[in-house]
């Protein structure tokens, strides 16, 4: 199994930014976790604080893996590029957020993208991202 997980603007700052609300430990250390968990899948890690570079991991991968993890960060709010890129695709995203957005700031509570996506996970700290690879290995196994 191949899955992209796909991270966007300020999440390149996990384990420095704001620990209260998003933990200790940076993304890339979580990332040897999840690997080493989820063996044999194929986990891809992309990054980005530029919306077009999100957009084009989205349109590169859309196509051939079997899942994508996407955490938009703040695009989640507003972009319509993002969602009108998932719309394009044939692989399924779930949206994935390490904090429960509804539990924060009113204007976390509207996500653009949730529509285009197969589920939402959210509050769940960093193990967010277990659960949606989670649901890609049983969507796998019932096939």
């Amino acid at each position: 199994m191949k899955i992209q997980i796909i991270n966007g603007p300020n999440l390149n700052l996990l384990g420095k930014r704001e620990p209260d609300v998003y933990g200790n430990q940076s993304f890339e250390a979580f990332l040897d976790t999840l690997r080493k968990r989820f063996s044999p899948t194929e986990i891809h890690y992309f990054q980005s604080n530029i919306e077009g570079e999100l957009v084009s991991k989205i349109q590169e991968v859309g196509f051939s893996y079997d899942g994508i993890i996407l955490n938009a960060g703040a695009y989640t709010h507003t972009s319509v590029a993002i969602h009108d890129a998932i719309a394009a695709i044939k692989t399924p995203v779930v949206e994935v957020h390490i904090s429960n957005v509804y539990a924060r700031e009113e204007f976390r509570h509207k996500s653009i993208i949730t529509s285009k996506c197969v589920g939402i996970i959210s509050g769940f700290g960093l193990e967010s991202y277990s659960l949606a690879l989670t649901y890609f290995m049983l969507k796998l196994q019932a096939t």
